[in-house]
């Protein structure tokens, strides 16, 4: 892990910067020697903000003000390249709390999508954590390669992408019983349980990100009927804005509202028996194969991305990662983004 992930200080070659000019439109860039901001509104030369603190305001050459800030990580995770859909900044905030994720831990992530909660639990970690991400399609691990690196300038090195399958490749990546945090974003995570709960310590935490209630229904109900785990936990989180101006305090007529359900329980000692479940006899579920395949994303008209869609995103991560890389490195010789 790069120490480019919490920078501070005035600006230098290399650092990505979000400008916010008129109308408050965004550009974000990376500073380099020569390089300039061209838009209809005139041109901004890098060189004008290398040694500004963060927080200055630059004006072109049109006249036009800039406000220059480091981007902040919820930033970055909006914008950049997509091959599958993100983890928004709301739901990565409850995943590092619910899952308690903490500095030094050893964290199991599948899949990695397009590599935004990954950046979140590589922060979470810090430098003496690892995370092993699993990820069954490679287009989408090659884009979440190139964002993660792009952030924090080269790839770091307690990060492990593995492309393939968790249930088949987790035993072969970590001894049982090794393992602090499991999460889980994927159609169906009943399916890793087992698995998961080997790799688990006693009294490690395994979350999963889900998308509909009846997915919410199984996978809970599969962590029951296990009886290696403590009884589940499920919650969902809303954003409601407000707009604050004076005496004109409201809510924002727009939030964001339902995006996903998180699903904890914390993984029991071998052979141990909450007195809870000694109470009462687990119930059947009241659901069938059928009853989930109705409501999977792809049921309910969750869109895919396409195949051209997704080699565009593939070749945009890139070039961003490898300009990273060059700025880094070297001052920079890549392209303003």
């Amino acid at each position: 892990m790069t120490d480019d992930l919490q920078p501070r200080g005035p600006f230098r070659y290399g650092d990505r910067v979000q400008l916010t000019g008129p109308k408050g439109r965004m550009h974000t860039i990376t500073l380099r020697e020569g390089g300039e901001l061209h838009t209809h509104h005139g041109v901004l030369r890098h060189d004008v903000l290398v040694g500004q603190p963060d927080g200055s305001v630059a004006t072109n050459s049109g006249g036009h003000e800039y406000l220059a800030l480091r981007p902040l990580l919820r930033d970055f995770v909006m914008s950049m390249p997509r091959g599958a859909a993100i983890v928004y900044p709301k739901d990565a905030a409850q995943i590092l709390a619910a899952g308690d994720i903490f500095p030094g831990a050893t964290v199991v992530e599948a899949g990695v999508g397009s590599g935004a909660l990954s950046l979140w639990l590589l922060r979470a970690i810090g430098a003496e954590g690892r995370l092993l991400s699993f990820e069954r399609r490679a287009e989408f691990a090659e884009v979440a390669e190139a964002n993660v690196t792009t952030f924090s300038g080269s790839r770091p090195g307690n990060w492990d992408v593995v492309v393939g399958d968790l249930v088949e490749s987790l035993p072969d990546a970590v001894a049982p019983g090794s393992v602090d945090r499991v999460v889980l974003d994927m159609l169906a995570p009943w399916e890793c349980i087992d698995v998961v709960a080997d790799a688990l310590a006693p009294g490690g935490v395994v979350l999963c990100y889900i998308a509909t209630a009846t997915q919410l229904s199984r996978v809970a109900e599969y962590l029951r009927g296990t009886g290696l785990f403590t009884d589940p936990e499920a919650s969902e989180t809303m954003i409601r804005g407000w707009h604050v101006e004076g005496l004109a305090v409201r809510p924002d007529h727009r939030m964001v509202a339902h995006t996903g359900f998180l699903v904890t329980a914390r993984r029991l000692a071998p052979g141990a028996v909450p007195p809870d479940v000694r109470k009462r006899a687990l119930k059947k579920p009241s659901y069938a194969d059928e009853d989930v395949e109705l409501w999977t994303p792809g049921a309910v008209g969750d869109r895919e991305i396409t195949d051209k869609n997704l080699r565009k995103r593939m070749r945009e991560a890139q070039r961003a990662a490898d300009g990273a890389r060059i700025a880094a490195g070297s001052g920079g010789e890549d392209e303003s983004a």
